[in-house]
C-alpha cells in the first residue's frame, strides 16, 4: 500500500532499501537490483566490457541462462566439466580450458552449495582474468568464512519463487567494484542517468530495461528479515531427507565443499546408473509427488551444438543431467510430508531396480 500511494513503482525508495539490505547481509559496498539473476549476469558481464568474439568459461551444470547470457553478448561459452560428488566447477578441468582468449570464468554455486571460491578465486587473480559467481541459489551460504556473492567483479543472486528469498521475479549484482556498480546502474535503465538542474536524462550508452519494480522489492524486504528462519527450515528438512535416506544404496547426496555452509535451495540427489530417471519422475508424478531433474548439461542442449558440442562430451555434467533428481524442498513442506516422500521413493527404487 505504501508504494502504491507513493507513486513510485519502480526504481523507488524500496528497491534502493532492499539493496542496501542485501549488500550489509552479503557485506559488499553495492547492491544492484535486477530483473531477474539473468539479466543481473548480462549486466555484469556488460560492465566487464564482454562482447563479440571473447570466450567465456562457463559452469556446464547449470540452468540454460548461465551461458545463455553469453551468446548473447556475443562471446563463445567454453564449457567446464563438474566433479560429480559436489556438482560444482572441475577445478582441473578449469585450469586446462583457461587460455589467453579467456576473459571471464564464471562459476556457478549449485543449489545454494559454494563452489570452491577461494581457491577458485586466488587462480583467477593470477591468470589476471575476471570472474562472476553465479550465486542464484545460494543466497546466505558461506564458502571460506565469507558470503557467496561476495567473490570475484561480481556475484548474481535470483529472487525466483524457487529460490530461499523471493520477490516473484527479481535478481541482485553484489559487487565491491564501484566501478561495475555504477556501470551496471548506468546500463539497467536504458544507459541513462539524471543529469542537469531539471533532471533530465541523458543516454550515454545503449542500455537494457533490467529494472525491479518497488513492489517486488517490498516483498524482498520482507524476506530478508526471516531469512534466517528460512534456510533454517531447510537445513532440517534436508537433514531429515537425508536421515531417511541413509540406507539406500541407490541415491547419493551432493557433499558440500570443505569449509563452506550450504543453504539448501534445493535439494538434489544422484540415482544409481542403473535407475532410469525419467521413469522414477514419472512414478512419483502418479503418486502426486513432483519430482524433477537436478539442472541441464549444457553441451548436451541442441542450443550449444553450433560451438562444436555434442551429448555426453562432458562425462560427469551429463551423467550429473541424465541422474540427478530434485525432491521437494520448501518452508512449509511438513515432516509427515517429507517422510511420505521418502516412502514412496524407496518403494518405486524397490520394485524397479533391487
Amino acid at each position: 500500500k505504501k508504494v502504491i500511494d507513493s507513486g513510485y513503482l519502480t526504481l523507488g525508495p524500496f528497491v534502493k532499501e532492499f539493496e542496501n539490505k542485501v549488500a550489509h547481509y552479503i557485506g559488499v559496498k553495492f547492491a544492484i537490483a535486477t530483473t531477474s539473476a539473468t539479466t543481473a549476469l548480462s549486466l555484469s558481464l556488460a560492465a566487464l566490457g564482454i562482447g563479440d568474439g571473447d570466450e567465456v568459461l562457463v559452469s556446464d551444470f547449470t540452468h540454460l541462462a548461465t551461458g545463455n547470457v553469453v551468446i548473447d553478448r556475443g562471446a563463445k561459452p567454453v564449457l567446464v566439466d563438474i566433479n560429480l560428488d559436489t556438482l560444482s566447477i572441475d577445478l582441473n578441468d578449469l585450469k586446462k580450458k583457461i587460455t589467453k582468449k579467456t576473459k571471464v570464468v564464471i562459476v556457478v554455486d549449485p543449489f545454494g552449495f559454494p563452489a570452491n571460491l577461494g581457491e577458485i578465486e586466488k587462480l583467477i587473480k593470477e591468470k589476471g582474468i575476471g570472474f562472476i559467481e553465479d550465486a542464484a541459489t545460494s543466497i546466505g551460504a558461506k564458502a571460506d568464512g565469507r558470503m557467496c556473492g561476495s567473490f570475484g567483479a561480481a556475484g548474481c543472486f535470483s529472487f525466483h519463487p524457487r529460490k530461499t528469498v523471493t520477490t516473484g521475479e527479481g535478481g541482485m549484482i553484489t559487487t565491491n567494484d564501484s566501478v561495475i556498480a555504477e556501470e551496471a546502474r548506468l546500463l539497467r535503465n536504458h544507459g541513462g542517468s539524471l543529469e542537469g538542474k531539471n533532471n533530465i536524462y541523458t543516454f550515454r550508452k545503449a542500455g537494457f530495461n533490467y529494472r525491479m519494480s518497488d513492489l517486488q522489492a517490498v516483498l524482498g524486504i520482507a524476506q530478508m528479515r526471516k531469512i534466517a528462519d528460512l534456510i533454517e527450515k531447510r537445513k532440517k528438512l534436508a537433514d531429515l531427507y537425508k536421515e531417511l535416506l541413509s540406507d539406500e544404496p541407490l541415491i547419493k547426496f551432493q557433499r558440500r565443499v570443505e569449509g563452506s555452509r550450504v543453504v539448501y535451495q534445493s535439494l538434489v540427489v544422484l540415482l544409481d546408473g542403473k535407475v532410469n530417471r525419467n521413469i522414477v519422475i514419472e512414478e512419483m508424478k502418479n503418486k502426486g509427488i513432483e519430482t524433477t531433474l537436478g539442472t541441464y548439461a549444457l553441451h548436451a542442449q541442441p542450443a550449444y551444438q553450433r560451438f562444436g558440442y555434442k551429448p555426453r562430451d562432458l562425462k560427469n555434467s551429463y551423467e550429473a543431467f541424465s541422474q540427478s533428481l530434485a525432491l521437494p524442498l520448501h518452508s512449509h513442506l511438513s515432516k509427515e510430508d517429507v517422510k511420505y516422500i521418502c516412502e514412496n521413493l524407496m518403494e518405486v527404487l524397490k520394485r524397479h531396480y533391487e
